[in-house]
């Protein structure tokens, strides 16, 4: 049987990470100045579509295109229904019935369910008791930073909560399954491209039938700038990124992003905004940076290495597994 791997990140993959939750992180300020204009099915078409357009004028210069072929071409749809059909359109719908910062907190429920599903679909991502550690620490920290007013109405609107979990559900099933286009050949920016011109034609009819957007008044330039940034930014340059770090460091190291986009969202609002910082923001940051300390495991594995010999925090393993 294989050993399990449960491999650290590298300085780089921190860096990319980071960079990653800070696009993400921009895409709540475009979000929020976008939906003053534009109805959230509208919204969610132009950020895949455009992102898809730049992706697509962007891939001959890289040296690549996109792949064809009827089984690649099924990954791509299934790719984009699990990571950006299904979760974009009930993200959307939740925060229409319950505050954005129980959302994020629902939302930093993904590296949970991802350490479960990766557990449970492959051979080399192993749950083990640091990790479940790391991330429950990481989430705490998370409902540290958005504060206990977050909380308000947690028993109303469940149905809600629920869509808001199922999406974080689909994010961790889209991390695991993303996997397969490393083992296809696909390289991150082709994968990119494949997944969200695969969810542009999924959403656009839908979009077409129920918002019908020619009905819409024109939006004004601050409105475009908001979709242009959140279709290069917070899209297509995210999710080059988001593939990058799958085919590298595997799902349930690249979903920890989801416990860094909330403290990347306050960052920005404290230097862009003047927005002020309270103590629990320190605490829940570090709180966080406690959690992804015990995933990765390094620092941990310094202050316990004897003299002599190494020294493994978690004990090897073997399991036999398969990506879904």
């Amino acid at each position: 049987m294989p050993r399990t791997v449960n491999r650290t990140l590298s300085a780089p993959e921190w860096a990319m990470l980071m960079v990653l939750s800070i696009l993400w992180g921009g895409s709540f300020f475009f979000t929020s100045v976008a939906l003053q204009a534009l109805p959230p099915l509208t919204l969610v078409v132009l950020r895949v579509g455009l992102a898809a357009l730049i992706l697509n004028l962007v891939l001959p210069l890289t040296g690549s295109r996109l792949p064809r072929g009827p089984e690649i071409w099924m990954a791509f749809v299934g790719m984009g229904l699990l990571n950006n059909v299904v979760p974009f359109c009930l993200i959307v719908w939740g925060q229409t019935q319950i505050a954005s910062g129980l959302a994020a907190i629902l939302n930093a429920t993904t590296p949970l369910f991802t350490v479960a599903v990766a557990h449970l679909a492959t051979s080399d991502e192993r749950m083990t008791g640091r990790r479940l550690a790391g991330v429950l620490v990481g989430l705490a920290g998370v409902a540290v930073v958005i504060g206990p007013a977050a909380l308000t109405g947690l028993a109303a609107n469940v149905l809600a909560q629920v869509a808001v979990l199922a999406a974080a559900f689909s994010y961790a099933l889209a991390g695991v399954f993303g996997r397969r286009f490393k083992r296809m050949g696909v390289p991150p920016v082709a994968t990119a491209a494949g997944q969200v011109t695969a969810s542009t034609l999924l959403l656009l009819p839908v979009a077409i039938l129920m918002d019908r957007p020619w009905t819409l008044a024109v939006p004004g330039l601050s409105v475009w700038g908001a979709v242009l940034g959140i279709a290069a930014l917070s899209t297509a340059l995210a999710y080059v990124l988001y593939f990058r770090i799958l085919a590298t460091a595997g799902a349930t190291n690249l979903l920890l992003v989801t416990f860094l986009v909330p403290v990347s969202a306050i960052l920005l609002g404290a230097l862009v905004l003047g927005e002020r910082l309270d103590g629990r923001h320190y605490l829940g940051m570090a709180l966080i940076g406690c959690g992804l300390a015990a995933i990765d495991g390094r620092p941990l594995r310094l202050v316990r290495t004897r003299p002599g010999r190494g020294s493994r925090l978690d004990p090897p393993e073997t399991y036999q597994g398969r990506d879904i």
